[in-house]
Protein backbone atom coordinates (compact mmCIF):
# COMPACT_ATOMS: atom_id res chain seq x y z
CA UNK A 1 0.00 0.00 0.00
CA UNK A 2 1.71 2.76 -1.05
CA UNK A 3 0.53 6.04 1.15
CA UNK A 4 -0.60 9.17 -0.52
CA UNK A 5 0.89 12.88 0.82
CA UNK A 6 -2.59 13.55 2.50
CA UNK A 7 -2.98 10.03 4.03
CA UNK A 8 -2.91 10.04 7.64
CA UNK A 9 -2.12 7.34 10.13
CA UNK A 10 -4.38 4.41 11.02
CA UNK A 11 -4.99 5.13 14.26
CA UNK A 12 -6.13 8.54 14.03
CA UNK A 13 -7.92 7.95 11.24
CA UNK A 14 -10.39 5.89 13.27
CA UNK A 15 -10.50 8.48 15.64
CA UNK A 16 -11.69 10.91 13.30
CA UNK A 17 -14.11 8.44 11.81
CA UNK A 18 -15.85 9.09 15.54
CA UNK A 19 -15.48 4.91 16.85
CA UNK A 20 -12.91 5.59 19.74
CA UNK A 21 -10.00 7.58 20.92
CA UNK A 22 -6.46 7.74 19.37
CA UNK A 23 -5.13 5.41 22.40
CA UNK A 24 -7.98 3.12 22.31
CA UNK A 25 -7.50 2.97 18.45
CA UNK A 26 -4.15 1.71 19.18
CA UNK A 27 -5.43 -0.66 21.03
CA UNK A 28 -7.65 -1.99 18.46
CA UNK A 29 -4.88 -2.19 16.19
CA UNK A 30 -2.68 -4.25 18.41
CA UNK A 31 -5.49 -6.89 19.07
CA UNK A 32 -5.50 -7.96 15.54
CA UNK A 33 -9.47 -5.95 15.12
CA UNK A 34 -8.43 -3.63 11.99
CA UNK A 35 -8.27 -4.82 8.49
CA UNK A 36 -7.38 -2.42 6.06
CA UNK A 37 -8.06 -3.37 2.65
CA UNK A 38 -8.54 -7.11 3.44
CA UNK A 39 -5.49 -7.19 5.63
CA UNK A 40 -5.47 -7.14 9.24
CA UNK A 41 -3.14 -4.66 10.41
CA UNK A 42 -0.92 -4.80 14.02
CA UNK A 43 1.83 -2.65 13.78
CA UNK A 44 1.24 1.07 14.41
CA UNK A 45 2.76 3.05 11.67
CA UNK A 46 0.46 2.19 8.80
CA UNK A 47 -1.41 5.25 6.59
CA UNK A 48 -4.54 5.06 5.06
CA UNK A 49 -6.71 8.00 2.97
CA UNK A 50 -10.04 7.98 2.00
CA UNK A 51 -9.37 5.55 -0.69
CA UNK A 52 -8.28 3.18 1.66
CA UNK A 53 -11.73 0.15 2.88
CA UNK A 54 -10.79 0.02 6.64
CA UNK A 55 -12.73 -2.34 8.89
CA UNK A 56 -13.29 -2.96 12.47
CA UNK A 57 -14.55 -5.87 14.01
CA UNK A 58 -15.81 -6.31 10.48
CA UNK A 59 -17.90 -2.93 10.13
CA UNK A 60 -16.41 -0.48 8.22
CA UNK A 61 -15.48 2.59 8.66
CA UNK A 62 -15.43 5.84 6.63
CA UNK A 63 -14.50 9.55 7.22
CA UNK A 64 -16.87 12.52 7.44
CA UNK A 65 -16.81 14.80 4.20
CA UNK A 66 -14.24 17.33 5.06
CA UNK A 67 -15.88 20.67 6.67
CA UNK A 68 -14.53 23.87 7.30
CA UNK A 69 -16.26 26.80 9.06
CA UNK A 70 -15.77 30.57 9.79
CA UNK A 71 -17.26 31.61 12.62
CA UNK A 72 -17.79 35.37 14.14
CA UNK A 73 -17.32 34.27 17.88
CA UNK A 74 -18.95 36.81 19.96
CA UNK A 75 -17.02 38.44 23.27
CA UNK A 76 -18.09 36.44 26.35
CA UNK A 77 -17.83 32.92 25.07
CA UNK A 78 -14.58 30.51 25.21
CA UNK A 79 -12.94 28.55 22.24
CA UNK A 80 -13.58 25.47 22.77
CA UNK A 81 -16.75 23.28 22.17
CA UNK A 82 -16.98 21.79 25.87
CA UNK A 83 -16.46 23.54 29.15
CA UNK A 84 -15.94 22.18 32.82
CA UNK A 85 -16.86 25.49 34.24
CA UNK A 86 -19.91 26.08 32.55
CA UNK A 87 -19.45 28.79 30.42
CA UNK A 88 -20.86 29.60 26.96
CA UNK A 89 -18.47 27.85 24.73
CA UNK A 90 -19.19 28.40 20.36
CA UNK A 91 -21.02 24.75 20.42
CA UNK A 92 -24.16 26.69 20.55
CA UNK A 93 -23.51 28.24 17.14
CA UNK A 94 -22.29 24.86 15.08
CA UNK A 95 -25.15 22.15 16.20
CA UNK A 96 -25.96 22.12 12.83
CA UNK A 97 -22.52 21.46 11.01
CA UNK A 98 -22.37 17.48 10.79
CA UNK A 99 -18.59 16.00 10.56
CA UNK A 100 -17.24 16.76 13.80
CA UNK A 101 -15.94 19.87 13.27
CA UNK A 102 -12.84 21.41 15.89
CA UNK A 103 -11.79 24.78 16.51
CA UNK A 104 -8.36 25.85 15.23
CA UNK A 105 -6.23 27.67 17.71
CA UNK A 106 -8.32 30.00 20.03
CA UNK A 107 -9.54 33.71 20.64
CA UNK A 108 -9.69 34.37 24.54
CA UNK A 109 -13.07 34.88 25.94
CA UNK A 110 -12.99 39.27 25.75
CA UNK A 111 -11.82 38.96 22.20
CA UNK A 112 -14.34 38.49 19.40
CA UNK A 113 -14.32 37.55 15.82
CA UNK A 114 -13.20 35.28 13.25
CA UNK A 115 -12.51 31.64 13.57
CA UNK A 116 -12.08 28.70 12.10
CA UNK A 117 -13.06 25.84 12.93
CA UNK A 118 -12.58 22.27 10.79
CA UNK A 119 -12.66 18.23 10.50
CA UNK A 120 -9.60 18.29 8.04
CA UNK A 121 -7.14 17.45 10.60
CA UNK A 122 -4.40 18.37 7.96
CA UNK A 123 -5.45 21.77 7.70
CA UNK A 124 -6.19 22.56 11.04
CA UNK A 125 -2.43 21.73 12.39
CA UNK A 126 -0.53 23.65 9.10
CA UNK A 127 -2.76 26.78 9.88
CA UNK A 128 -2.05 26.45 14.04
CA UNK A 129 2.26 25.78 12.67
CA UNK A 130 4.22 29.16 13.01
CA UNK A 131 5.66 27.53 9.89
CA UNK A 132 3.32 28.79 7.44
CA UNK A 133 3.17 32.35 8.68
CA UNK A 134 -0.78 32.55 8.22
CA UNK A 135 -1.88 36.29 8.49
CA UNK A 136 -4.43 37.31 10.87
CA UNK A 137 -5.43 40.83 11.08
CA UNK A 138 -6.87 42.66 14.56
CA UNK A 139 -8.82 45.81 15.39
CA UNK A 140 -7.52 46.59 18.85
CA UNK A 141 -8.73 49.46 20.96
CA UNK A 142 -6.53 50.68 23.20
CA UNK A 143 -6.80 53.07 26.64
CA UNK A 144 -5.00 56.20 26.17
CA UNK A 145 -2.92 57.78 22.99
CA UNK A 146 -0.69 55.88 22.29
CA UNK A 147 2.43 57.88 20.53
CA UNK A 148 4.46 56.94 17.93
CA UNK A 149 6.91 55.67 19.62
CA UNK A 150 5.10 52.88 21.46
CA UNK A 151 3.74 51.71 18.25
CA UNK A 152 6.92 51.20 16.28
CA UNK A 153 7.93 48.88 19.31
CA UNK A 154 4.85 46.69 19.02
CA UNK A 155 5.90 47.03 15.01
CA UNK A 156 9.71 45.44 15.46
CA UNK A 157 8.94 42.82 18.61
CA UNK A 158 8.46 43.07 22.36
CA UNK A 159 10.55 40.12 24.53
CA UNK A 160 7.55 37.98 25.98
CA UNK A 161 8.69 34.93 27.86
CA UNK A 162 11.97 35.78 27.18
CA UNK A 163 11.75 35.88 23.20
CA UNK A 164 11.18 38.61 21.02
CA UNK A 165 7.81 38.78 19.13
CA UNK A 166 8.15 38.47 15.56
CA UNK A 167 7.52 41.94 13.30
CA UNK A 168 3.78 43.27 13.07
CA UNK A 169 2.35 45.17 10.40
CA UNK A 170 0.35 48.32 13.14
CA UNK A 171 -1.22 50.72 11.58
CA UNK A 172 -3.33 53.74 13.08
CA UNK A 173 -6.91 54.12 12.51
CA UNK A 174 -7.91 56.55 15.25
CA UNK A 175 -6.53 58.96 18.05
CA UNK A 176 -9.22 60.03 19.67
CA UNK A 177 -8.27 62.46 22.30
CA UNK A 178 -11.95 62.89 23.37
CA UNK A 179 -12.45 59.34 24.29
CA UNK A 180 -8.76 59.15 25.00
CA UNK A 181 -8.00 55.53 22.96
CA UNK A 182 -6.01 54.92 20.42
CA UNK A 183 -7.09 52.06 17.79
CA UNK A 184 -5.31 50.13 15.36
CA UNK A 185 -5.25 47.78 12.66
CA UNK A 186 -2.49 45.19 13.60
CA UNK A 187 -1.03 42.36 11.51
CA UNK A 188 0.51 39.02 13.06
CA UNK A 189 2.17 36.00 11.71
CA UNK A 190 2.40 34.25 14.70
CA UNK A 191 -0.10 33.46 17.48
CA UNK A 192 1.36 33.29 20.97
CA UNK A 193 -0.52 33.40 24.26
CA UNK A 194 -2.57 37.23 24.17
CA UNK A 195 0.10 38.19 22.39
CA UNK A 196 -1.25 41.59 21.22
CA UNK A 197 -2.78 42.75 24.53
CA UNK A 198 0.91 41.73 26.32
CA UNK A 199 2.62 43.76 23.62
CA UNK A 200 0.31 46.42 24.24
CA UNK A 201 0.69 46.40 28.35
CA UNK A 202 4.49 45.81 27.81
CA UNK A 203 4.74 49.87 26.22
CA UNK A 204 2.12 51.04 28.63
CA UNK A 205 -1.40 51.31 26.81
CA UNK A 206 -3.54 48.24 27.65
CA UNK A 207 -6.36 47.03 25.24
CA UNK A 208 -9.82 47.78 25.89
CA UNK A 209 -11.48 45.83 23.15
CA UNK A 210 -9.92 43.26 20.42
CA UNK A 211 -11.75 41.86 17.51
CA UNK A 212 -10.14 38.96 14.63
CA UNK A 213 -11.27 40.27 11.33
CA UNK A 214 -8.87 38.38 8.88
CA UNK A 215 -7.56 34.93 8.83
CA UNK A 216 -5.48 34.28 5.48
CA UNK A 217 -7.79 36.10 2.77
CA UNK A 218 -10.58 35.03 4.56
CA UNK A 219 -12.46 38.35 6.14
CA UNK A 220 -15.13 39.06 9.09
CA UNK A 221 -16.66 41.69 7.19
CA UNK A 222 -20.87 41.42 6.56
CA UNK A 223 -20.62 38.58 9.51
CA UNK A 224 -22.92 39.08 12.37
CA UNK A 225 -21.61 37.93 16.12
CA UNK A 226 -22.79 34.01 16.86
CA UNK A 227 -23.07 33.50 12.34
CA UNK A 228 -21.23 30.50 11.38
CA UNK A 229 -20.66 29.84 7.50
CA UNK A 230 -19.53 26.48 5.86
CA UNK A 231 -17.10 27.52 3.63
CA UNK A 232 -16.82 26.36 0.23
CA UNK A 233 -14.69 24.51 -2.30
CA UNK A 234 -12.94 27.80 -3.62
CA UNK A 235 -12.31 29.14 0.08
CA UNK A 236 -11.00 25.69 0.88
CA UNK A 237 -8.56 24.86 -1.74
CA UNK A 238 -7.34 28.79 -1.43
CA UNK A 239 -6.87 28.24 2.56
CA UNK A 240 -4.71 24.76 2.06
CA UNK A 241 -2.86 26.37 -1.03
CA UNK A 242 -1.80 29.15 1.62
CA UNK A 243 -0.43 26.14 3.67
CA UNK A 244 1.07 24.06 1.23
CA UNK A 245 -2.04 21.45 0.47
Amino acid sequence: MQPKSDDIRLHRYIAQCGLTSRRKAEDLIREGRVQVNGETVTEMGVKVGRSDEVRVDGEALGLPRAVTVALYKPKGVVTTLMDPQRRPTIAQFVQGVRGGVKPVGRLDMDTDGLILLTNDGELASRLSHAKYAVEKEYIATLNGLAPDSAIERMRNGVVLDGRRTAPAKVEIIDRDEKKYRTVLAITLKEGRNRQIRRMAEIVGFPVTALRRVRIGHLRLKGMQPGEAIILGQKDVERLRKSVGL
